[in-house]
């Protein structure tokens, strides 16, 4: 049995799998980010998930999260991962390389992460590499949920939305200046708080204004990201809540910009399970 856990920063997904891929238990724990969290956050909720599981005969544990920038980083965590239960194998990777695998399996193709912020990469089969970096939320993530948001805020400030728009968006939200500035500058998650006006925004798509700013925000990502790879040569696998949210949409503009879309999946991890129990 194995144990494959894929992390982002609100929550950590734990799956016990068998050698053919069949889900034997599940568990939610807390998010895990080993850059911008606090480590012995980090370590308790390690700890908590290697512990729900450590009474099986495991073949191994495959982690998978964000902020694994260093190789020091990464031999502290499997140091610590080992000393919580007996194990064969114990593989840490980045979230990148957890849509990658999850995508494109061990075939070659490009990647995109489309969710709050965004991400792309090349998938040689067996190694992530970065031709576009993705700037985050303040310089980048075009595509993403965050950035939506950020569009439809700036215009709304300034008097640029529609008006029938404006309204509902007023009767739902806190439309101050005031509060949209505190919730930018001074909220504990600005990126969230910039995307969580997507699903609002989504909801008045046949309003040719903000047609415009979604297609405009997904064509942005395909232009100065996407297409800054090989895609004539090789697919692209998409996986995000946010894209797949917006599948129909997203592949329709993929299309028109001749870009070829491969596995499309709203979350890596049971693209996850496939690579590692495959035979």
């Amino acid at each position: 049995m194995k144990v494959i856990v894929e992390s982002g920063a609100t929550k950590s997904d734990w799956r016990l799998v068998s050698s053919s891929g069949e889900q034997l238990d599940r568990k939610l724990l807390p998010g895990i980010n080993v850059s911008t969290a606090n480590m012995e956050h980090n370590l308790e909720t390690i700890s908590q998930g290697v512990r729900a599981f450590g009474g099986e005969v495991l073949e191994g544990i495959y982690f998978y999260t964000a902020g694994i920038v260093t190789p020091d980083l990464r031999s502290q965590l499997e140091a610590f991962i080992r000393s919580q239960a007996e194990l064969g194998e114990v593989e840490i990777c980045t979230d990148l390389v957890a849509a990658a695998r999850a995508v494109c399996g061990r075939q070659p193709g490009i990647v995109a992460i489309i969710g709050t912020g965004s991400n792309t990469c090349f998938y040689d089969g067996s190694e992530v590499s970065q031709k576009v970096r993705s700037g985050g939320y303040v310089i980048g993530d075009e595509g993403g949920g965050a950035t939506l948001g950020k569009l439809f805020l700036a215009d709304f400030i300034k008097g640029l939305v529609p008006a029938a728009v404006a309204e509902d968006f007023a009767s739902k939200f806190d439309s101050s200046y005031e509060g949209i500035v505190a919730g930018v500058y001074r909220s504990d998650s600005p990126a969230g708080f910039l995307g969580s006006f997507a699903p609002f925004i989504l909801s008045h798509y046949d309003d040719p204004y903000v047609k415009s700013l979604v297609d405009g925000n997904f064509r942005s990502f395909i232009e100065r990201a996407l297409k800054r790879y090989d895609t004539d040569r090789y697919p692209v696998g998409v996986v995000g809540g946010f894209a797949w949210a917006n599948k129909e949409i997203f592949s329709r503009l993929c299309e028109e910009a001749g870009v070829r879309l491969g596995v499309f999946l709203p979350e890596p991890i049971t693209g996850l399970i496939k690579y590692h129990t495959a035979e």
